[in-house]
């Protein structure tokens, strides 16, 4: 038997006001449009901003449905946006918050496994990693250099290319 361990780093910042300019913009347009999501069952309300390789943002949120598995995550809601969109054009940067009533939001959420099998396909399609920045409306923020970091032994195309 063999062991091996899979390790990755993030950056790890107090609050919004250590960010570069353009990260801290990205955040704030992601914690602005949580106003925007559609969760009256949860008020678990996700938003997400992305900036495009040519300078846009695109925005995402998440939208439920009474019927829990028809709802869709704010990042997948993005994703579909900028294909749509800018079909061409490669998102070099996600930003992510939360709002809800029923904690604080002062901590970094991650993307769902759905949304990070997403963002990995996305990332595949255009050869180009997504840095992530995760925060709540206020306190702490995460970086990862790519959405690929979050999905070890991810599924892929590669797969079905067999």
């Amino acid at each position: 038997m063999k062991k091996q361990s899979y390790e990755f780093e993030y950056e790890i910042y107090d609050d919004i006001s250590q960010l570069a300019e353009a990260d801290a913009a990205l955040l704030t347009s992601a914690r602005a449009v949580t106003g925007q999501a559609y969760a009256p069952y949860s008020r678990f309300n996700v938003g997400a901003a992305a900036r495009l390789e040519n300078g846009e943002t695109v925005l995402g949120t998440n939208q439920e449905n009474a019927s829990y598995p028809v709802g869709i995550c704010a990042e997948r809601v993005l994703l579909g946006t900028a294909a749509t969109q800018y079909p061409d054009i490669a998102i070099s940067a996600m930003a992510i918050s939360f709002n809800t009533s029923k904690e604080k939001s002062n901590h970094p959420i991650s993307p769902c496994g759905m949304c990070r099998q997403s963002l990995l396909e996305y990332e595949t399609r255009f050869k180009k990693p997504i840095r992530l920045i995760m925060g709540g409306m206020e306190g702490r923020v995460y970086i990862v250099q790519a959405a690929r970091q979050l999905l070890p032994f991810a599924f892929t195309g590669d797969e079905l290319m067999k």
